[in-house]
């Protein structure tokens, strides 16, 4: 059984075009604003800046190298870039794996990043689904795909020992999970748990109960899924779309959750109806990111 909950969203900062990618990282909520072509950060004051403009390249999922550098997805031309002092430059192209946009990323403790791609045309009037892959970029710039037929990877998350990698299938509307071996392959999918009917997963966080909070833009709320599929708490976007969520703050207590009302990127970068509100949680965020 679902636990109810009358929890509220508060509203820490409007404006924002849409918003994906959300990170917890030194002391603020980095994320990419994809229809504004951004990198921005909001600290927990809902004071917002710009850290990377892209010009035409449309950023997505975030992580950091060991040593510090930031690596941003850039979604059309499928390219993972490396910042270079002040700047982001691009460093390993994805293409020969992406089956459509490149998407959302999650870097282990080596530097490892996996990234993921949509698999098909977001926009089309008529969407054929198809069966994609993960690709792992490691820090020496070398790449290859250790997942395939993953239906529409997007959220990643990996549990804080390290050696499972779990993913939002958001055309499976299910939650995979794969092995890490110590050599960064993964291992076979399983199913970690299955959505709800009319759910679909995107941007995804774990937390120390190895529970994954869930955005369901279809359902428009997020879900805190135990492995096996039980609903341990919903939190309503009420008329806003559920796009990603992150556990941060000082305790990891915060959930901060990206919402919007127009989805289409061409139109949100006009309208900027993107927001961010946050709800405190009992059970804080754990593994990466």
């Amino acid at each position: 059984m679902a636990e109810s909950t009358d929890t509220q969203l508060e509203t820490l900062v409007e404006g924002i075009a849409f918003g994906e990618g959300p990170r917890w990282h030194d002391g603020t909520l980095i994320f990419s604003d994809i229809a504004d072509h951004r990198v921005k950060r909001v600290d927990s004051s809902g004071n917002l800046d710009t850290l990377f403009d892209l010009g035409e390249r449309r950023p997505s999922g975030l992580g950091w190298l060991p040593d510090g550098r930031m690596l941003v997805v850039s979604m059309e031309d499928h390219t993972l870039m490396r910042q270079d002092g002040d700047r982001l430059e691009p460093w390993v192209d994805l293409s020969k794996w992406c089956g459509g946009l490149a998407n959302d990323m999650v870097v282990d403790a080596q530097g490892r990043a996996y990234v993921g791609n949509l698999g098909f045309d977001l926009e089309a009037q008529k969407m054929e689904i198809a069966p994609t892959h993960i690709v792992r970029v490691d820090p020496d710039g070398s790449a290859r795909a250790v997942a395939s037929e993953v239906l529409c990877p997007n959220g990643m998350v990996i549990t804080p020992d390290g050696r499972t990698l779990i993913a939002a299938e958001s055309a499976g509307a299910r939650l995979a999970a794969f092995e890490i071996h110590s050599d960064g392959s993964l291992g076979e999918h399983r199913v970690f748990a299955a959505l709800p009917k009319k759910a679909t997963p995107d941007g995804i966080c774990l937390d120390a109960e190895n529970c994954v909070w869930v955005a369901s833009p279809t359902t428009q709320e997020f879900l805190r899924v135990r492995e096996g599929g039980e609903i341990a708490q919903r939190i309503s976007s009420g008329e806003r779309t559920a796009i990603a969520c992150m556990l941060g703050g000082d305790d990891r207590r915060t959930l901060f959750a990206i919402t919007c009302k127009t989805t289409q990127f061409s139109k949100a970068a006009q309208v900027r109806d993107g927001a961010i509100a946050t709800t405190r949680v009992e059970v804080p965020g754990a593994g990466r990111p």
